[in-house]
């Protein structure tokens, strides 16, 4: 259906594919002309009488019916039009005090307070001054900051600012000017009249029906009568729906005896036969509502609990899932009913409810650790000092006798040598391999194992580290056409295997260390005749190795060597970067052939059907090899780890060595998908000297709280253990027991409070756990890691959408916190703000607050300021083309803070966008509540409302269920009198 308007702006059409589907269904009458042969149809609206109509009477073929200004309903009669008392729904939206009058209602506050721009919310402020933070800035409506610190006033739309430049005077375009009927503007303000068949009530606004008029009516009638006879007139006259509605409440029907009246849906006939009584529905199986039931005059609405929406049906409830929406966690999210929970990847601890931080392993009895603690980011490192060693476990250090082996035996080799014309590289992986391969198109393999990367202290206490140089290299190669391959090869389709020999080796390094990634990037832009799929390869090859003190000789000293192998490893690159541009880069994991990457992606259809390494068939869907198994390349399918062997993780290639092979009488089953599955380790509270049976218990004065140890911890302090095998720190007999928030300090036997920035949620304990990822404390003493809080926040942000959020969100915010965010559109559109709800502490001093305006300057204009919690959702519009936006917290009490979504749109629609959020019907139902605090909803909203467009990527029945039919009811008048069909 189309739809012409005079003066219709081209924003305002290329609006009309999102709002008219929604919104303006049948809200043009069908075009009315002659068929022929048919009757032509009586204009009843074009009488003197406008049809009996007190507002609008719109003609439709055969018929017409009226319709009532915004702010007005329908009569029963269904010709005048009644005041419509907003403050029953919700308090209208108004923080404060809610004033209904004719036509609309006004939001009011209490003493101390003034209404925001947004004329819902209220603005606490005590400051002395003439600014329109000053609850005394002297303006009606709406205040703005003007040069050297004087004020501006505004109206809101509909009303004139007065000649004092403060007051506003309302017109007929608010509210129908408070007229009941009609409404005319004039110097002196509206001016109400009523409509001909109705009086003027003495409140000069309020209209009355003329008795006069009923009689003309009735005696009109009654002359179409054919008898004439005066007792069926006097009859019609006294007993007749024209006379005071037949005392009806309601609807009236004149029937052969006499009056019948008739009550509409919602409403019960009384015995009088007269009354109409409201019907609760909620009585009646809970009015068919799924969770709860709240009866209205005349109807009902349901709702849902929290963490479920309402359907269209609006009877029927639905789990909100939240982790279908952005921004709820941040690693990976598990819904349940009403609710969700985050989790985060191993290595990290959850904080703020949902998001995750790094875990600093180091600050709990030093990760565990014997010696030197060094946390990674999703991991940490044991060390040891000089003259030992890691052992088997990973965290004690195991003395070196005799000679100290400065150099770990290779696990991986490197060798490149001529072959069918050009250098061909072997990358061979012969222990320790680990095998990470998330998406088709990006792997890692690591082989041998890193030695520990040494702090700066460290490198200054070992005496050993003069006479040992780690050197490390790494080398990208970019190929601008190809994707990630980890497949097996087929090297030498004859069956000839060349070995590259001694002599012919160009290339032969070894290496305990090495590391081989490779990802696929961005979509390269299609040359001619290429295709347009090839993307970006990056390969990345990292290696490790040590020269030592025994390759020293009297010509050439450790630098010299370190200058040598580096020159070496130089060579070695470049040799590697030919092979690797011409395909000639292969990589060997425990004796498998693998392709390491592939130019043309058209090359690897003919195995497009094989699995990834790691990965075995499970009917047509490739499974990763799970925990204790292992992917065998000949057999191409997973088998378990055999014994004297395990693997932790899925999808690798090989399984580790048990820690004691050589006796796998005390090895357990197959598929051991641990090393405590090797059995006969040393339980908690007990070690021995390599961390198996035989084991002893813990002497007196220390504890051990892991299995396969070594050593146990002493308690410092000369303190004793109240038995032997103790396994906490807690069984040693501290003088005084630490409560939460505080560790024992083994010197001066002590409770210390934890520093800021840890914390320590149980009694008795050595130490305070460090804050996760980049989190801190307000104050020292913190009991409970939700005290850890992320302090980032503030910045500049997107042209057309985002989220302004307190840090730490949904977590409570840090104290002594301060927030700055600026928001610059394009040219040409506004800023529309949606606050949800926001939780700031009740404080007399408004310590923590949140205010929108121009500019820093406290004399900008000011859009929104709040200190208060505020839980009812409001939207509004930014009075400035640019906003400033700070929030700020004191050192006193925090909590959850806000979420709040913002959409930059064309400013062609300002008066449509302006006149829906303004509108306190928008808030009133608890439904419409529920749509602002509806994040999937908002998100499509605003994402059409920042590019029209996107309204056709929404399916027609997506758009049918985005709104609740009385939301469209709400906007289809405003949406309607914007586009002036009419006109």
């Amino acid at each position: 259906m189309g739809v012409a308007g005079r003066g219709c702006p081209s924003a305002a059409r290329a609006l009309l594919p999102l709002l008219l589907p929604l919104l303006l269904t049948a809200a043009v009458p069908p075009g009315r002309g002659r068929a022929a042969g048919l009757p032509e149809d009586i204009d009843e609206c074009g009488n003197e009488l406008n049809g009996g109509c007190v507002h609008d009477c719109l003609n439709i073929p055969g018929n017409y019916r009226c319709t009532c200004f915004d702010g007005f309903m329908l009569a029963h009669d269904g010709h005048n039009c009644l005041d419509v008392d907003e403050c029953l729904e919700n308090n209208g939206g108004c923080q404060h005090t809610c004033v209904n009058v004719m036509g609309s209602y006004e939001c009011r506050c209490k003493e101390g307070f003034f209404l925001s721009d947004n004329q819902h919310t209220c603005i606490h402020r005590s400051e002395e001054g003439l600014s329109c933070m000053n609850k005394n800035h002297g303006c009606s409506h709406i205040c703005k900051e003007a040069p050297r610190g004087n004020v501006a006033c505004e109206c809101r739309p509909g009303f004139e600012l007065a000649k004092n430049q403060r007051d506003c005077v309302l017109t007929c375009n608010h509210g129908n000017g408070g007229c009941q009927h009609s409404c005319e503007d004039t110097a002196e303000g509206p001016e109400c009249s009523c409509h001909p068949q109705y009086k003027m009530h003495a409140d000069g606004r309020s209209c009355l029906e003329r008795e006069d008029a009923a009689l003309e009516v009735t005696e009109s009638n009654a002359t179409s009568v054919a008898d004439g006879d005066k007792r069926v007139k006097r009859r019609l006259l006294m007993e007749t729906c024209a006379v005071n509605n037949g005392g009806c409440d309601r609807t009236c029907k004149d029937t052969s005896t006499g009056v019948h009246c008739s009550c509409p849906i919602g409403f019960t006939l009384q015995l009088d036969g007269k009354t109409c009584k409201d019907i609760d529905e909620c009585q009646t199986r809970n009015g068919g509502c799924d969770h709860f039931c709240k009866n209205t005059v005349g109807s009902f609405d349901c709702s849902c609990k929290k963490g479920f929406k309402l359907l269209t049906d609006e009877k029927s409830c639905q789990d909100v899932d939240e982790c279908s929406l952005d921004r709820t966690c941040d690693h990976s999210c598990i819904n349940h009913p009403g609710t969700f929970a985050c989790a985060c990847n191993k290595g990290y601890t959850l904080y703020g409810f949902t998001h995750c931080g790094d875990t600093n392993e180091c600050s709990v009895n030093n990760g565990g650790c014997q010696q030197i603690c060094v946390n990674t980011v999703g991991s940490y490192e044991c060390q040891c000092h000089s003259a030992y060693k890691l052992h088997w476990n990973k965290k004690d250090c195991v003395e070196v006798k005799g000679v100290l082996p400065t150099s770990v035996s290779p696990h991986v080799s490197l060798q490149c040598g001529r072959s069918g014309g050009g250098d061909r590289c072997f990358l061979r992986c012969h222990s320790g391999i680990h095998l990470s391969s998330g998406l088709q198109e990006a792997y890692s393999v690591t082989c041998g194992s890193s030695s520990p990367l040494r702090s700066k202290q460290q490198k200054s206490n070992d005496s050993a580290f003069r006479d040992v140089a780690t050197i490390r290299t790494s080398v990208t190669f970019k190929l601008n056409e190809g994707k990630c391959s980890l497949k097996k090869a087929e090297l030498f389709p004859e069956g000839l295997r060349p070995v590259l020999s001694e002599k012919h080796s160009s290339v032969k390094e070894s290496f305990h260390y090495a590391n081989l990634t490779c990802s696929s990037g961005k979509q390269v832009p299609a040359a001619p005749g290429r295709p347009s799929t090839t993307r970006e390869m990056f390969i990345t090859v990292e290696f490790e190795l040590e020269t030592n003190q025994k390759e020293v000789t009297a010509s050439c000293d450790l630098s010299c060597v370190v200058k040598r192998t580096e020159k070496r490893l130089r060579k070695a690159a470049r040799t590697l970067r030919k092979a690797v541009h011409r395909e000639r880069f292969h990589l060997q994991l425990s004796g498998m052939d693998l392709e390491v990457a592939k130019k043309s992606p058209r090359t690897s259809e003919r195995r497009v059907e094989s699995c990834r390494v790691g990965q075995g068939h499970v009917g047509n869907q490739c499974v990763s090899c799970r925990a204790g198994t292992y992917y065998d390349g000949a057999q191409e399918r997973c088998i378990l780890c055999p014994n004297g062997t395990y693997q932790t993780e899925e999808g690798q290639v090989t399984c580790e060595p048990c820690p004691r092979p050589e006796n796998p009488g005390a090895l357990k089953t197959l598929e051991a998908w641990n090393v405590s599955e090797c059995g006969g380790l040393c339980q908690p509270g007990e070690y021995s000297a390599d961390g198996f049976a035989p084991c002893q218990l813990c002497a007196l004065g220390t504890f051990q709280p892991e299995a396969g140890r070594t050593s146990c911890f002493p308690c410092g302090g000369g303190l004793p253990t109240k038995h032997l095998g103790a396994t906490s720190f807690q069984d040693c007999e501290t003088r005084v027991q630490c409560s939460p928030g505080h560790f024992y300090n083994t010197t001066t036997h002590r409770c210390i409070r934890c520093p800021a920035g840890t914390y320590q949620p149980e009694f008795g304990k050595n130490n305070c756990v460090s804050c996760p990822g980049n989190t801190t404390t307000d104050f020292d003493g913190s009991t409970n890691i939700i005290h850890c809080k992320n302090r980032r926040c503030g910045g500049e942000l997107g042209d057309f959408t985002g989220y302004i959020e307190s840090p730490n969100y949904p977590g409570n915010y840090p104290a002594n916190t301060e927030c700055t965010w600026t928001i610059n559109p394009p040219p040409k559109r506004r800023i529309l703000i949606v606050v949800p709800e926001i939780f700031l502490p009740i404080e007399d001093d408004c310590g923590d607050y949140l205010v929108m305006r121009k500019t820093a300057s406290s004399n900008s204009v000011t859009t929104y300021e709040t200190c208060q919690t505020y839980e009812r959702p409001i939207a509004f519009t930014s009075r400035s083309k640019r906003l400033w936006i700070q929030f700020k917290s004191n050192e006193g009490n925090s909590a959850r803070g806000f979420q709040v979504p913002y959409v930059t749109y064309d400013e062609d629609y300002q008066e449509l966008i302006e006149d829906i959020v303004r509108d306190g019907r928008l808030y009133a139902s608890e439904n419409h509540q529920e749509i602002l605090k509806d994040k999937k909803l908002i998100k499509a909203l605003f994402d059409v409302l920042a590019h029209p467009q996107n309204y056709f990527k929404y399916t027609a029945q997506e758009s049918r269920e985005m709104f609740p039919r009385s939301f469209i009811r709400l906007l289809r008048s405003k949406v309607s009198r914007f586009l002036r069909p009419y006109k």
